[in-house]
């Protein structure tokens, strides 16, 4: 199991590209790992057979556990498994010497690579006998342990069509549900499935215990204050629009403004621009901007590099594209290190204000709400105006409270008056 990042001790195969038998070639590409940030094609440096698999799709293995052996075909490797600490418990058996026969995984494993527990629920006995003499009444497809038999096709279109799974009569092999029972649902019937209590348990991914280590170590050793200001952002949404006319490709978005206002900022205030290293503090000259992306399994920061010397088309570039990578989980290590300060942008889900924990090494995490219509007081007059919260997140050992709050005064005239930021520099 190789190591693919700075922060991984154990990595999961998503996908195996070849199986036992198959021939390999330096090069060739040999499984996906998921690590605790990216899903990352692994690619063999050994020529041969693939005589051995040590860890099955979507099992664990810690770091240096053997994912698999390539050698002669039908070279004996018993020896060298029997040497190894690493017998993983779900390894595959040596292969012989000529390939295996293709067989045909069960419907369940295709569609769920990681073991689930399966539902722990007893309907009550009056419950079995009501409904016993109901033959009408849908029963869902499950096999030894406890998941619905479903075709990987059927379960993404009764996603889609937000259908209960338990509803669905199954008519392909031993009551699977396939793509025309999900067609040809009316909808309707009562379920037993919804009078019952239960439950599924997931693995953790990878990234999840990543992101559970580090916010509790951020949160508990770094000790966090807050600083909250109110900005005015009305000049800020003419200043977007009419900049959104002139460019001819893309468009600029709110967190593009708040990065390049951000960036200038720190460089105006290097104090926050800093990491707590212990025996000393660390005042970065250089500004690299970690942008929180949310994805399926958790947060990626990929880092905006030297963002006080972009342009805003370059930084909206780079963010849209990091923001898809992130998704896809085509994010490479270098990617998301780095980082000097980091924004954490809720305000397209519709999040008022809220406070970030620290994103380690930096001393400081900006958290941006987002932009409502309300009252406000313009030359002693009440008037509509829009308004957008931010809330810093300071390690009180590096940055002062009158230090982020200066930050935060120049963050905010920058945002207020656009002219300022936007004439520093070209759009």
């Amino acid at each position: 199991m190789p190591k693919l990042s700075d922060t991984m001790t154990e990595g999961v195969v998503a996908e195996w590209h070849k199986k036992i038998g198959d021939t390999v070639k330096s090069g060739d590409l040999l499984a996906d790992i998921e690590t605790d940030k990216a899903t990352m094609e692994f690619e063999s440096y050994q020529e041969g057979t693939l005589l051995y698999i040590g860890v099955e799709k979507g099992k664990t293995a810690p770091v240096d556990a053997i994912l698999a052996i390539v050698g002669k075909q039908g070279e004996d490797i018993s020896a060298l498994l029997a040497s190894t600490t690493n017998k993983p418990a779900e390894a595959s058996a040596p292969a012989a010497a000529t390939p295996e026969p293709k067989k045909e995984e069960p419907a369940t494993k295709q569609e769920t690579p990681q073991k689930e527990e399966p539902a722990k629920a007893q309907p009550a006995p009056a419950l079995q006998a009501s409904t016993a003499n109901q033959p009408s009444t849908p029963v869902p497809a499950v096999d030894s342990t406890g998941r619905f038999k479903i075709s990987p096709l059927a379960k993404k279109m009764a996603g889609d069509k937000n259908i209960n799974l338990s509803f669905i009569r199954g008519t392909g092999d031993g009551g699977r549900v396939i793509k025309r029972d999900v067609e040809n649902y009316q909808g309707g019937g009562v379920s037993t499935a919804m009078l019952e209590e239960s439950y599924k348990d997931e693995p953790v991914s990878q990234m999840r215990k990543t992101i559970a280590r580090r916010l509790v170590e951020s949160k508990f050793s770094a000790p966090h204050f807050y600083l909250t200001m109110e900005i005015e952002m009305d000049e800020m949404i003419k200043a977007r629009e009419s900049i959104n006319q002139v460019i001819v490709s893309g468009k600029i978005s709110f967190n593009d403004l708040v990065i390049k206002g951000v960036a200038t900022a720190l460089r105006a205030h290097p104090k926050v621009n800093a990491s707590w290293r212990g025996d000393f503090i660390r005042y970065s000259n250089h500004i690299h901007i970690g942008m929180a992306v949310a994805v399926e399994d958790g947060l990626l920061v990929p880092v905006i590099r030297f963002a006080d010397s972009k342009t805003l088309s370059q930084i909206s570039t780079e963010a849209k594209d990091f923001a898809q990578k992130a998704k896809s989980k085509k994010l490479q290590p270098a990617d998301w290190e780095g980082n000097t300060f980091t924004i954490s942008n809720l305000g397209m889900f519709g999040i008022d204000s809220f406070t970030a924990i620290i994103n380690p090494p930096d001393a400081c995490i900006m958290a941006i709400g987002g932009i409502h219509e309300t009252p406000v007081v313009k030359d002693g007059k009440i008037v509509p105006g829009h308004v957008m919260k931010v809330t810093m997140s300071c390690d009180h050992r590096a940055v002062d409270g009158a230090t982020g709050s200066a930050f935060l005064q120049t963050f905010k005239q920058l945002m207020e008056n656009p002219v300022i930021l936007l004439g520093m520099q070209s759009i």
